[in-house]
């Protein structure tokens, strides 16, 4: 939306939240990982003064309100219309950011982070059955593992913030994204899958965290070969790390591929 003066308005329903967008700022320019991180600062800072139940973003914490794992609202009922478009309205940045990595190296057209979300999610679907392993949930883990950088960008170990923090920033913005969502069980359960994959703590998750490297070297290969890229560094950082024997096998292929190439 726009105001008279022509900065556009940004709302965040959550918690009653208005502040302007100055007209200088592009669409494009929105997009960028820079300026959703301050994006998501200033949505934090404002949040802090004007709802006693929301995180500042300095990580101080009101412990009268519910934490990130306890929606606000859990009454089973699914989303209201409202908060679905509002949701999903954030989860567009998802379509729109590029993987860092691959910004980093110079590639062409790179992937977005839904791209990423998507092909993994089609891993999970065609994957064999793996005893102990609920392949459903594997699929809707896969969606929604990089949920919260529809927030905060693709933060990589290149942008020298620990993994602490990294994880912190990425938590607060989850918590606010299923408050977005109203809160009920959708958000509760998308809360639960991204908290279980990044403790990487069931066989789900292990799965998960294997498709994640899988999908990373894969779309390596295919930018070596379309657009002549040394993407070594994504190989090396993957070699020796999966878990299961379908990420083992699957990396294996990909890896002699790539040698036969």
């Amino acid at each position: 939306m726009s105001s008279a003066s022509g900065s556009r308005v940004l709302v965040c329903k959550s918690v009653s939240l208005i502040f302007s967008v100055p007209p200088s700022l592009s669409s494009t320019q929105l997009k960028s990982k820079s300026l959703a991180s301050k994006l998501y600062h200033r949505m934090a800072a404002a949040a802090s003064s004007s709802s006693s139940s929301v995180k500042t973003n300095a990580g101080n914490v009101n412990h009268s309100a519910p934490p990130p794992s306890s929606p606000a609202v859990d009454d089973g009922a699914p989303p209201s219309a409202s908060s679905a478009i509002d949701f999903l309205s954030l989860c567009h940045r998802l379509k729109t950011t590029k993987r860092a990595g691959w910004i980093r190296k110079d590639v062409k057209d790179p992937e977005s982070i839904a791209d990423h979300m998507y092909r993994m999610g089609l891993m999970a679907l065609i994957a064999s059955d793996i005893p102990g392993v609920d392949r459903n949930k594997c699929i809707k883990m896969a969606i929604v593992h990089d949920i919260a950088e529809a927030i905060v960008g693709d933060i990589t170990p290149s942008d020298g913030i620990s993994k602490e923090e990294k994880s912190r920033r990425e938590q607060e913005a989850l918590d606010h994204m299923c408050k977005v969502l109203g809160g009920g069980s959708r958000a509760k359960e998308i809360a639960e899958l991204w908290m279980e994959y990044e403790a990487n703590s069931s066989p789900e998750a292990k799965f998960v965290k294997d498709l994640d490297k899988v999908e990373m070297i894969l779309q390596a290969l295919e930018y070596e070969d379309e657009q002549q890229k040394d993407l070594d560094e994504f190989f090396q950082s993957t070699a020796g790390k999966f878990q299961t024997e379908t990420g083992k096998a699957w990396a294996l292929e990909i890896v002699s591929r790539r040698k036969n190439n």
